[in-house]
């Protein structure tokens, strides 16, 4: 028994070496505070403990960072909801008349026709090779910077440059055929 919780141990330790780095600087970019991107950083590692990584997680970057963009939401979702109360507290007769100003207009065909573009894009980014795909996604999407990609793969800078100009061309093109 002994051995399996060394095992647990130096797998959970070896995640923390190889994502603290690109998770802190993921969360700073967000959060724009120190001490919270170490505390959310810190909170995606207590979620994953009792998963053990090692028993059945295939892709572990995937699910660490589905993991940081879930805490990004709760705490997202959290902050709107205290923000809201404070708002309805010092104007609670003007909230309803200050959301529908702030709120952009979304009619049901507007909707729709944003979803057709989004599937479109999505699908041609299908068409990459999944690393391409992702790491152009982490850059363009997640704002990560190019050397903390490449920290991640364990690649050279230059190889991601060179991916991510890739996917920027392939949809570059996709664009220009009007989306085919």
């Amino acid at each position: 028994m002994k051995l399996k919780v060394e095992s647990e141990h130096s797998s959970t330790q070896a995640l923390y070496a190889e994502f603290r780095r690109p998770l802190l600087s993921f969360f700073l970019r967000r959060v724009k505070d120190a001490g919270e991107a170490e505390d959310l950083t810190q909170e995606v590692f207590s979620r994953l403990l009792p998963k053990h990584p090692q028993d059945g997680i295939a892709d572990a970057r995937g699910y660490v960072f589905r993991i940081a963009v879930n805490l990004l939401r709760d705490r997202a979702r959290r902050k709107g909801v205290r923000n809201a109360a404070l708002l309805s507290d010092v104007h609670p007769g003007r909230v309803a008349s200050l959301v529908a100003e702030l709120v952009e207009d979304r009619h049901p065909e507007r909707v729709l026709l944003a979803k057709d573009e989004v599937g479109r894009v999505v699908r041609a980014l299908g068409a990459l090779p999944e690393r391409t795909r992702d790491m152009y996604l982490l850059f363009r999407l997640e704002s990560m910077k190019q050397r903390d990609i490449a920290h991640l793969y364990g690649l050279s800078r230059s190889t991601v440059e060179k991916e991510v100009t890739r996917a920027t061309l392939h949809l570059a093109l996709w664009l220009e055929r009007g989306g085919r």
